[in-house]
C-alpha cells in the first residue's frame, strides 16, 4: 500500500518504523462504499476520516499527522489519539486508593493530564487487523506506568460500518485494583482538513446534557454539577459554537474557550445513548456521537500552536468518565478490580444532508 492506494494520500513507509523494539505502521480500514480510515498503532491514532458532503465530494475530517516522527514530536501529543490510563485531568496527580495515596506523572501544570508524558498516546500498541473493516490494538500498561497500580491488558478495537460509523470498542482487566478512564481524543473538522484548516466554529452543535462541571483557574473540576439552563454551556438545541464564545462568562475565560465535561443525559449507568450531534453548514457534513459514558469532554481545541491545524480549527467529543473522578466520591467510579471488566462503547456516526 502506498499514497495511490489511499483516498486519503497517505504514504503507509511514513509509518513504518521500529520504536522500543516494536513496528509500527500505518493501518487502512475501507467500507463498501469505498470511504476509508486510516490508524495508526502508534498511540492509536486515527489519521484520516474521508467521508462524503452533501455533493458527494470526499474529505479528511480529522486531523493527524502525516508520518510517525510527527508524532513524536508533536507540540500537541494527543491529537486523534488513544488516552490513557486517564483521560482529563487529576488534581495535583494524587489519589488514595485503599488507603494509599499514588502519585502519578504531572504534566500540566502540577497537574495529570491524559495519562502523562508517556501515556497511552506515546506508546506502540500491538495491531491486528480483522478484515477490511476492523482493526483490534492491545497494550499491557506495566505495575506502576506513570505511577498507576496494577498491571493493566487494554484491548481497543476500531470497526468502519458500511452505514460510516466508526466504533470503538474498548476492553481492559487489571491484577490489582487501579483506575481506569479511557477515550479517544479526535480533532475533528466536519469542513475538511486543509493547509491550514479554517475555524470550526461556526458549526452547529448540539449536546445531550442538562449539566456540566464547571472548573477552576487551573481547569480541575471545582466538584459542583451545575445545570446549563441560562449559562453558555447550553447545548440542548443545535447552535454555532461561536454564539457564546464571546460572552462574559468566567467559564469561557478560565477554559480560554470551551473545554468541559458535560454530564450526559441516560436513563441508566451505561446506557449506550446519543451524547452529541453536529453539523457543518457549508459542506452538509454531520457527525453523530453515541456511547456508553456517562461525561462528554467538549474542547474548541483553544490552545493549538500548530501551522496547518490552528487554534479553534477542531471540535473534540472525548466520551469519558469526569474529570478527577478519584477525589470526588460522588463522581461515578473509575476504580476498576482484579475480576472486572473494563468496558466503553463510543461510536462516531457521519453523514451529509
Amino acid at each position: 500500500m502506498d499514497n495511490k492506494e489511499t483516498i486519503s494520500g497517505l504514504c503507509r513507509a511514513n509509518f513504518q518504523r521500529v520504536i522500543d523494539g516494536k513496528e509500527t505502521d500505518l493501518f487502512i480500514l475501507k467500507n463498501k462504499n469505498g470511504y476509508e480510515v486510516a490508524v495508526t498503532n502508534y498511540g492509536g491514532a486515527i489519521v484520516a476520516i474521508m467521508v462524503p458532503d452533501r455533493d458527494g465530494k470526499l474529505a479528511n475530517v480529522i486531523q493527524g499527522y502525516d508520518s510517525i516522527e510527527a508524532y513524536q514530536q508533536a507540540s500537541e501529543p494527543f491529537l486523534s489519539t488513544l488516552v490513557g490510563r486517564y483521560a482529563g485531568r487529576i488534581a495535583g496527580g494524587k489519589f488514595h486508593l485503599n488507603g494509599k495515596e499514588y502519585n502519578v506523572a504531572t504534566n500540566c501544570g502540577g497537574n495529570h493530564l491524559h495519562g502523562g508524558p508517556t501515556g497511552f498516546h506515546a506508546r506502540v500498541w500491538d495491531a491486528e487487523q480483522v478484515g477490511d473493516q476492523t482493526l483490534v490494538l492491545r497494550y499491557v500498561s506495566a505495575y506502576y506506568e506513570e505511577g498507576f497500580p496494577g498491571e493493566l491488558t487494554m484491548a481497543v478495537r476500531y470497526s468502519w460500518t458500511d452505514d460510516n460509523e466508526l466504533y470503538i470498542d474498548y476492553r481492559g482487566t487489571t491484577n490489582k485494583k487501579t483506575l481506569v478512564n479511557m477515550t479517544h481524543h479526535g480533532f475533528f473538522c466536519l469542513q475538511g482538513v486543509g493547509a491550514p484548516t479554517t475555524s470550526a466554529m461556526e458549526q452547529q452543535v448540539m449536546i445531550n446534557a442538562d449539566y456540566f462541571l464547571p472548573i477552576g483557574d487551573k481547569m480541575i473540576p471545582t466538584g459542583e454539577i451545575r445545570a446549563v439552563e441560562g449559562t453558555c454551556m447550553d447545548f440542548r438545541a443545535a447552535h454555532a459554537v461561536s454564539d457564546k464564545l464571546g460572552c462574559d462568562c468566567e467559564q469561557i475565560k478560565l477554559a480560554g474557550g470551551y473545554d468541559h465535561c458535560f454530564v450526559l443525559r441516560k436513563q441508566q449507568e451505561g446506557e449506550f445513548a446519543l451524547a452529541a450531534r453536529v453539523c457543518e453548514p457549508t459542506t452538509g457534513r454531520i457527525m453523530e456521537v453515541l456511547t456508553t459514558e456517562p461525561g462528554l469532554q467538549f474542547y474548541t481545541a483553544n490552545f493549538s500552536k500548530m501551522d496547518k491545524f490552528p487554534a479553534r480549527s477542531a471540535l473534540c467529543f472525548e466520551a469519558q468518565h469526569f474529570p478527577d473522578s478519584p477525589n470526588h466520591p460522588y463522581f461515578p467510579s473509575v476504580v476498576l478490580q482484579p475480576g472486572e471488566v473494563y468496558k466503553q462503547k463510543t461510536v462516531y456516526r457521519f453523514d451529509a444532508e
